[in-house]
């Protein structure tokens, strides 16, 4: 835990300190101290402390920032609609808008408790029957997300679902040519394969946008405390959040020690089996997935190309940022792949 203000990128505390004091008083007991969450690749996420309390706060990267991506307000947003209803949230507390606070608009919420797993070793232990539960109950909490009507929960109007996959290969595909500074094998290919092969989508819900394991709270009784990281949550087609769970799942077992390990501790339910249960749950056609998969592949692959580009000009925090390039290439050819899957449908 560092003491030293300056010493943290992209976090003025004695700044912080004033605004939190102005807008929360009698939040903090004491001195505030900070520290930056490691493993995160995008938005940047500190841990403060006083003493008695702890808090979290976020804010965007540093430099190159997409025009589209990190908007603090709509995290907020979400997670003030959701915070009330039975899909678990961090309460939030604070929107500040300011720039002038952090260099950047920011947010403050409570903290959590519960432990990010990513690695096998966390869950020795546990015993593959926990385990297996476990990666059950990580579904079951995304059909509860998904069963929530937005209009009801203070979303209306949070998405455009009409046309939705359609905007999102736009979107991401200016996201890419915004972050690009070299060739990617297959990446348009990839793009252009997506485009052409639309499925129907399902009735709307609120999507995540990066659901996955190593995006929720889990406490000592395998409760699941807080769904994190709602920065590409819109509303939409319900089946991508499913399609970037398998994407993520599927490709750590590919390229052990590339992505976060934790789906490979024994015990971890099959992908086969997560999707019947999402399924089955949920009520929604999941025949076309390998469409979805692959779209994930192509968004996570434009993101990843994104951060390679703020490294490459110095914008980035923390370490493992200068192997984040070549992970780019795996992500797209297994996007190729999932498109060659039978269970496909063309409009």
């Amino acid at each position: 835990m560092s003491d030293a203000p300056a010493a943290l990128p992209g976090l003025d505390l004695d700044r912080l300190r004033a605004r939190i004091d102005r807008d929360l008083p009698g939040l903090l007991a004491g001195p505030l101290h900070a520290r930056l969450f490691e493993g995160g690749k995008s938005n940047l996420t500190y841990l403060l402390e006083d003493g008695t309390g702890r808090w979290v706060l976020r804010r965007p990267p540093l430099g190159h920032v997409l025009a589209t991506a990190h908007d603090m307000a709509r995290e907020f947003r979400v997670l003030t609609a959701l915070h009330p209803t039975g899909v678990p949230v961090p309460r939030p507390l604070l929107l500040i808008e300011d720039p002038e606070v952090t260099g950047a608009p920011c947010y403050l919420m409570e903290c959590a408790p519960g432990t990010v797993y990513r690695d096998t070793e966390q869950f020795e232990g546990l015993g593959e029957e926990r385990v297996h539960a476990l990666g059950l109950r990580l579904v079951d909490t995304l059909v509860d997300l998904h069963a929530l009507d937005p209009q009801a929960v203070g979303l209306g109007g949070f998405g455009r679902p009409e046309g939705f996959l359609e905007r999102q290969l736009v979107r991401w595909g200016k996201q890419l040519a915004a972050s690009r500074s070299r060739e990617v094998a297959g990446i348009d290919e990839l793009q252009a394969q997506l485009a052409a092969a639309l499925p129907f989508s399902p009735a709307p819900a609120l999507v995540h946008g990066d659901y996955r394991l190593d995006n929720v709270l889990v406490d000592a009784d395998d409760r699941i405390t807080a769904v994190l990281d709602w920065e590409m949550s819109t509303v939409g087609d319900p089946l991508t959040d499913l399609g970037l769970l398998v994407m993520y799942i599927e490709l750590a077992r590919r390229f052990d020690g590339v992505l976060p390990g934790a789906v490979l501790a024994p015990g971890f339910p099959a992908t086969a089996d997560l999707v019947a249960r999402y399924a089955e749950r949920s009520g929604r056609d999941v025949a076309a997935l390998g469409w979805y998969v692959g779209f994930a592949s192509f968004k996570l692959a434009v993101v990843l190309e994104g951060i390679h580009y703020r490294w490459t000009k110095g914008g980035t925090v923390g370490p493992g940022f200068d192997r984040v390039g070549e992970l780019v290439p795996a992500f797209v050819q297994f996007g190729l792949a999932s498109l060659d899957r039978p269970t496909n449908k063309e409009h």
